[in-house]
């Protein structure tokens, strides 16, 4: 009798309670699976089991049925003990959340729960999912179990890799009978009498150090033929001390167990147990070390956590560069009210001047102070009488965590950042902190990883040029920054090298004309400056003023940019809605902040110290990632309404999706289009129209009604892309016709948007839009090409008046026709034009007929097109008989 063939369900040694809950959980998706308990388990899933394994289906290594393993199913770990039954051709099934560095074996695969990518907060997650996409029914245990292994991995839903998934899945197993107060007993189990007398140990020998700026405790001992987990003691160490970093190191003899944990992205404790032979997350993880001693192990992690930690982010990271708007303790309240809402900010520091010059921090003032006085009628009051008094401050070296610490303690929700001598260089506010969640759940780009991604898309000229810029920027006491779309394109990897440089928005802390001169002084050049808006042009490829530095001069690779554009850092504000804005010289987060949608406020320092350094103040990084277009605040599309089809655009060249927020707002505010001047629609029609695939936003901004507010008559639906599609096709050929078209894209597809609206409403849109002159030609030419399709296409008119009415068009024209009507005669007309009719001509010219006697005038035009019409139509072919026809018509003109 052959073996029975068995699938078993493995998971690690000194299991807690997400591998147990992943075992049950494959179980239950896998009925036909025997799921296998490890040797080893924590103490409290040991408790749980002895109250409730009979009611799981899940068997002890020992109770296996004899057979032949033919696949085994590994949940939350790569690693296990092998069980009887397995060989070389056991088959893996892998379901595990941690993330996987290395290539899976050849015959390993990972498992697709059909939900979402692996990375939850725990294991059981992604079989919990599973069940739900089954509608399964649960029995009371088996939901408290998997809601264990859940609640247990994520800290009861309060650790930093927690997902919504992890809580979605929670609340489910409550409705399936999760018994709560069971899971608060195991899931806060009490210390053993050997697990309380090694924690007293640990806490005596525990050791305290600064680290790259995060606090780590190491503690060791030593606890031969002690038996409990020590993951246990790790948790309740980390809720006495709150360090960033926590490491046990214990000696149980035969071996070295270290236990880490971590509560910050900047130091991988995965990536330093790996180091010591074991591995885990970043944030909790785990190694068993032999022939080794204690103290050579702590040596070994305090070099690690040296080596592979990165420091923890700044106030420098997050702080508004720059002096902020301050107020005196004399400003009136009605002039701080204006202030506040001409800039949005919600309060201002209070600074007096002493008689040295230096400035002292008295108070601060916030928006709602002053707007409850403002109301009250107290507008001429002096801001001294309703300021918060004091002087909390930050320098740009603290973490972050002084700030919160700050905050909280001050309830100001205003920080200023000051320098060593004590004055005013920044200040961080409550958004900025809060911006912090989106940054941190997006990941940063280190400066070395964008410094590399500049170096593969720059040429070596360009690179010279920026830190060029950079450095002179430095020595002058500035900050320079490349700034929008640029960056935005760099972070997705949509940058080309082909004119990279031209499409750069260069923005200074400081004075960007300054900057270009002395650029100019350095490398010659000349400078275009327009100090009303504090910007400068640097031309470089004027013979009248050429450059002179070396490295411009053929040393290095690449071509040298026409011009690079510098603008002051300004922030702006609008007096009304759709007006221009009133533009301030200010820091570059206000100057970002000024900018239309997140996605473009991500900023790349090039000051040499800080080359490759981003900011995002505004969650952009985020944002970039999810695919999302976002707005910076509610006033946006009020503010300017030509937004709407921006964020259009980006939402179908990237892929991405309006975000639900801003597609309210963006709804709300599409009548003040009517608001908007026609230059500036049709400017960003146009670049539309530039666009890859332009269809795609037409439609989308028909659907949103957007394309009907320019002009009622503008349709975009699936005729219009299939033509778009056409059109593009069409351009590809070597067709003589498509040869002679002489249209860019843009205006071919301006066409075809308007080719079914009326001709009658031409003139609306070219009022509505103040379309350019060539565009308004090339609609003419249609219109008149369009009128004359009947005549065209009337099967009893001969070639000479098919090509009568096809002559006045324009090859453009003649495209567009045959591209929107999909008609196979038109298509053949438009052939045998091309091919043959075009070329037909008559043999005599203006000076035969001359010499023929024929007097000079208006009757040469209409002798020479008789003769082309009848070679045309087959009625002569020699130049005899265009003679006698030429004398013929001239003789009946006479008559």
């Amino acid at each position: 009798m052959p073996d029975r063939e068995l699938t078993v369900v493995l998971t690690h040694e000194h299991a807690d309670f997400d591998a147990i809950a992943s075992l049950l959980g494959a179980s239950l998706v896998f009925p036909e699976a025997v799921a296998v308990l490890p040797r080893t388990m924590n103490r409290n899933v040991q408790a749980f089991l002895a109250l409730y394994k009979d009611s799981l289906p899940i068997i002890s290594p020992q109770d296996l049925p004899k057979g032949t393993v033919i696949q085994a199913i590994l949940v939350d770990t790569r690693t296990f003990n092998a069980v009887k039954g397995m060989s070389d051709a056991t088959k893996f099934v892998l379901i595990d959340h941690h993330s996987l560095d290395e290539p899976l074996p050849h015959n390993w695969v990972r498992w697709d729960n059909g939900v979402g990518p692996h990375e939850v907060g725990a294991n059981t997650t992604l079989l919990v999912e599973r069940l739900m996409l089954e509608d399964a029914k649960l029995s009371r245990v088996h939901a408290t179990l998997l809601a264990l292994g859940i609640y247990e991995d994520t800290g009861t839903l309060l650790y930093k890799s927690t997902t919504s998934r992890d809580v979605h899945c929670v609340a489910w197993l409550l409705e399936q009978g999760a018994n709560l107060e069971v899971i608060n007993r195991f899931v806060r189990f009490p210390l053993s009498p050997d697990q309380q007398s090694l924690f007293q140990t640990l806490i005596e020998q525990s050791e305290h150090f600064q680290i790259a700026g995060h606090s780590v405790v190491i503690t060791q001992a030593r606890a031969e033929g002690y038996t409990e987990e020590v993951s246990a003691l790790a948790h309740k160490l980390r809720e006495l001390y709150e360090p960033d970093v926590l490491f046990l190191i214990v000696d149980l003899g035969d071996r070295i167990q270290v236990v880490a944990r971590s509560t910050v992205d900047t130091v991988d404790v995965g990536q330093i147990t790996e180091a010591l032979g074991g591995g885990g997350h970043v944030r909790a993880a785990a190694a068993l070390i032999r022939d080794e001693t204690i103290d050579s192990v702590r040596t070994r992690i305090l070099e690690y956590i040296r080596r592979f930690s990165r420091p923890p982010m700044t106030v420098h990271d997050i702080m508004s560069r720059g002096r902020p708007q301050t107020l005196t303790p004399d400003t009136r309240i009605a002039t701080a009210v204006e202030l506040m809402r001409r800039y949005g900010h919600e309060g201002f520091p209070v600074v007096e001047k002493q008689p040295d010059g230096q400035e002292t921090l008295m108070g601060i003032l916030t928006r709602r102070e002053a707007d409850r006085a403002f109301s009250h009628g107290l507008g001429n009051e002096p801001v001294r009488r309703f300021m918060r008094v004091g002087s909390v401050v930050v320098h740009p070296h603290d973490p972050v965590t002084e700030v919160q610490k700050r905050m909280i303690e001050s309830g100001w929700g205003q920080i200023p950042v000051v320098d060593s001598e004590g004055q005013i260089v920044g200040i961080v506010t409550r958004t900025d902190l809060i911006k912090l969640w989106g940054e941190a759940e997006a990941g940063r780009e280190t400066r070395a990883e964008i410094a590399q991604r500049l170096a593969q898309v720059l040429s070596p000229v360009q690179q010279y040029l920026l830190q060029l810029a950079g450095a002179e920027a430095a020595r002058s006491g500035q900050t320079i920054y490349v700034v929008g779309g640029f960056v935005r394109d760099l972070l997705l990897g949509n940058v080309r090298q082909d004119g990279a440089m031209q499409d750069m928005d260069i923005v200074i802390e400081g004075d960007a004309i300054r900057l270009a001169k002395r650029l100019q002084e350095k490398c010659g050049g000349r400078v275009v400056m327009h100090r009303r808006f504090g910007t400068a042009k640097w031309l470089l490829k004027e013979k009248e003023h050429p450059v002179h530095c070396p490295e411009l001069l053929g040393d290095l690779p690449g071509e040298l940019p026409a011009h690079l554009d510098f603008v002051t850092a300004r922030t702006e504000f609008y007096t009304a809605p759709t007006v221009l804005p009133t533009v301030e010289e200010s820091s570059i987060k206000l100057d970002l902040h000024r900018r239309d949608f997140t996605i473009n406020t991500l900023a790349i320092c090039l000051n040499p110290d800080r080359l490759g350094e981003l900011l995002d103040f505004y969650g952009g990084l985020a944002d970039l990632r999810r695919g999302v277009v976002r707005v910076l605040h509610s006033l946006s599309f009020v503010d300017d309404p030509t937004r709407i089809l921006r964020a259009v655009r980006y939402e179908q060249r990237f892929g991405f999706r309006i975000d639900e927020r801003t597609l309210e707002l963006l709804q709300d505010a599409v009548e003040l289009l009517d608001r908007v001047t026609p230059a500036r629609i049709r400017h960003e029609l146009e670049r539309i129209l530039q666009e890859e695939h332009p269809e795609k936003t037409l439609v989308r901004l028909w659907e949103l009604g957007v394309l009907q507010r320019i002009h009622p008559q503008l349709l975009a639906d699936a005729w219009l892309t299939d033509r778009f599609v056409r059109l593009r096709e069409r351009l590809q050929t070597a067709e003589p016709l498509v040869k002679a078209v002489t249209d860019p894209v843009e205006r071919l597809y301006w066409c075809l948007l308007v080719y079914r609206v009326d001709p009658e409403a031409d003139l609306e849109l070219t009022e509505r839009l103040r379309l350019r002159t060539e565009t308004q030609r090339a609609t003419a030419n249609l219109r008149l090409l369009q009128a004359n399709l009947p005549k065209i296409l009337d099967p009893e008119n001969r070639p000479s008046q098919i090509v009568a009415n096809l002559e006045p068009s324009t090859p453009g024209s003649m495209l567009l026709v045959s591209v929107a009507e999909q008609n196979p005669q038109l298509d053949a007309i438009l052939a045998q034009y091309w091919t043959t009719w075009r070329e037909v001509r008559p043999t005599l010219t203006g000076k035969d007929l001359a010499k023929m006697g024929i007097p000079i005038g208006p009757i040469y035009g209409q002798i020479l097109w008789q003769l082309r019409a009848a070679r045309l139509d087959g009625e002569i072919q020699t130049r005899e008989e265009e003679e006698a026809l030429a004398r013929h018509l001239f003789e009946k003109s006479a008559a």
